[in-house]
């Protein structure tokens, strides 16, 4: 927390700038009609009701500089929504194997991670994890003297010091709610619940739950071979599957899942709820093996809605090969947050395990230890159960995933051409639509704003006027641009996605000024312009292709249902040497011709880098 109190605030973009940026993203959505409707909307609005709620807006935040204009309406946004938190909010980043075959073994790998994130937690706790900085010069910034010298620096200061270096430190806000915390259903809203004195953890297996403390009383790290026991207990305990296994209440609708959380109360199953709801994170025994990517993503993002408790902050999930991943609730933090956690945990359980292939479980009672809970279901909640049951397979389905290894090239040979890695598979996801359905699509493309405090995200619009007249040129005219005219649009289309990624970063998009304008007139009761009830502005916000990237020593792939039921959820990394995708899509889009196109776009891509002509 050394950087919290010197970091600075979300700036408020100005009005102006808002409306010129939205103008920008819709000029590739729209026909000229359509467009002079919308610019005629935001110019009214700018100079209209635009302005008054922007000034409310900046005296709201002036009152309140603990904080960023953002950060309560979006938690509100999350813990508002009634939807299922499975497939509409939940993602999932599975681990890479440990390079030490040997110990991808379920149960010693599962020992190894609890260990590790207990030790996370610890640190965490003890004031004593190093803060999270973004380097832009690593050499200056990020060396041993730097760290000596910045420790004398006194906190309200920090932050400037790391930036005369060129290094922004990141707010660790979110840390707090990583261990010991769940979502609570309630009626209308959500609550975050988070009691950071328990000390046990929840395990899942079959459906069954298992709780038993990892830290002990002073507060340290159980024995590592107790834990192996107490995992080996759970994973050859014989007892059947839960007939109504409570695990699928959480993937209901959150209105319904409330009601009967207050029937579970009622039927006297409070205690048990608490043990769960207090764990310091869920661990899932799977029984599963996994057979490929694909297979791993749908075991990751949803499983099997018996043996997963959705509302944890976080889950690691173990299967019985060893493939593992971190499944997390949204509404509390970001990607940021769960990928330093990921990289750690994984970092310390390969590099010093703490348990190993061979190594014996303390001969410990575990049937004492461990306290496998159960609960008191009348015929109401049982029912509830099953539905919630159906409800979740019929969901899941529907879900198809898909993925791709593009390995003609990756970070390195963009770059060598001075080209923007991120802003290339962009366009290669506008392309592959283009050949697919023959039209551009709002896009949505996530940008974290943790450099700011209480920094949540912001939006970067990939699809920009450069792609469109990029797409268009690579997709339907090959033959008619010279291989430096495709080479110049590859250029400004990396320049462009480049400024937008620096101005998102920088907390000056438009996406979370308008909607913290239009969360200020709801919450007043006031009549929203009509801005807001333009198609135009429904359909920006109907995100189609929803792109999230990740690159992590830790991370193998990473994924996430689509956000509309026409859409794509694209998760994608671009490495040194290849690029990787995947894709999520309901059955009213064909997720694997989509890949093939995404494939065909990066090869006509690369062949142009190479200086040869379109096939």
């Amino acid at each position: 927390m050394h950087y919290q109190k010197s970091l600075p605030r979300l700036p408020i973009p100005k009005l102006e700038d808002t409306i010129r940026r939205y103008l920008a993203a819709q000029r590739p959505l729209l026909n000229e009609d359509q467009f002079r409707t919308t610019e005629k909307l935001a110019h009214d609005f700018e100079n209209g009701l635009g302005k008054r709620l922007h000034e409310e807006l900046v005296a709201q935040d002036k009152q309140n500089k603990h904080t960023s204009y953002i950060s309560a309406p979006w938690f509100d946004m999350y813990l508002s929504a009634r939807e299922s938190v499975v497939l509409n909010f939940n993602p999932f980043m599975s681990f890479n194997p440990d390079p030490k075959t040997e110990y991808n073994d379920q149960l010693v790998r599962a020992t190894n991670m609890v260990a590790s994130a207990v030790r996370f937690m610890k640190t965490l706790r003890a004031g004593q994890l190093e803060p999270e900085v973004f380097h832009l010069n690593p050499a200056k910034s990020d060396t041993d003297s730097f760290k000596k010298l910045i420790r004398w620096i006194p906190s309200s200061l920090s932050w400037y010091g790391a930036y005369m270096v060129n290094a922004y430190p990141l707010d660790m806000s979110q840390y707090f709610r990583l261990f010991n915390a769940t979502r609570i259903p309630k009626l209308g809203k959500d609550e975050l619940f988070t009691n950071p004195g328990a000390r046990h953890l929840l395990v899942m297996r079959k459906g069954n739950m298992y709780a038993f403390d990892v830290v002990d009383c002073n507060g340290n790290l159980v024995k590592p071979a107790e834990i192996q026991a107490h995992l080996k207990y759970i994973l050859s305990d014989s007892s059947p599957a839960p007939a109504h296994p409570l695990g699928l209440l959480t993937s209901e609708n959150r209105d319904t899942w409330a009601r009967l959380r207050e029937k579970l109360l009622a039927a006297g199953n409070g205690e048990e709820l608490s043990v769960v709801d207090s764990a310091l994170f869920c661990l899932c025994l799977d029984d599963e093996t996994m057979k490929d990517p694909i297979h791993i993503s749908h075991n990751m993002l949803h499983g099997d809605g018996a043996n997963r408790w959705y509302d944890k902050s976080f889950s690691i999930i173990m299967a019985k090969c060893g493939n593992s991943a971190i499944n997390f609730e949204h509404s509390w933090g970001d990607g940021v947050a769960v990928l330093r956690f990921q990289n750690e945990v994984f970092k310390d359980s390969t590099e010093n395990p703490l348990v190993h292939p061979g190594s014996q479980p303390a001969a410990v009672d575990s049937a004492s230890t461990v306290r496998k809970l159960q609960f008191n279901l009348d015929a109401e909640l049982k029912s509830g159960v099953s539905k919630a049951k159906d409800n979740f397979q019929a969901a899941v389905s529907k879900l198809r995933i898909d993925s791709m290894q593009f390995l003609k090239g990756g970070k390195e040979q963009l770059k060598k051409k001075k080209l923007s890695p991120d802003a290339i598979a962009q366009l290669a996801f506008q392309m592959g639509f283009l050949r697919q359905y023959g039209q551009t699509v709002a896009t949505y493309e996530s940008c974290s704003t943790a450099a700011f405090r209480h920094g949540r995200t912001e939006t970067i619009r990939p699809a920009t006027i450069h792609t469109q007249r990029c797409a268009q040129a690579f997709v339907q005219q090959p033959g008619k641009h010279s291989i430096d005219e495709l080479l110049g649009m590859l250029g400004e289309c990396s320049r462009y996605h480049g400024q937008l990624t620096k101005e998102a970063a920088m907390g000056q998009g438009f996406d979370r000024h308008l909607f913290a304008m239009k969360y200020l007139a709801t919450s007043k009761g006031q009549d929203l312009h009509s801005l807001y009830q333009d198609p135009a502005y429904t359909a920006i916000n109907h995100n189609i292709l929803s792109t999230s990237t990740l690159t992590s020593p830790a991370v193998n792939l990473g994924g996430f249902a689509p956000v509309v039921p026409d859409g794509f959820g694209v998760g994608y990394g671009v490495h040194d040497e290849w690029i990787g995708c995947n894709v999520s899509s309901y059955p009213e889009r064909n997720v694997h011709e989509f890949l093939q196109c995404v494939r065909k776009s990066l090869e006509d891509i690369f062949s142009v880098l190479e200086g040869k002509p379109l096939s």
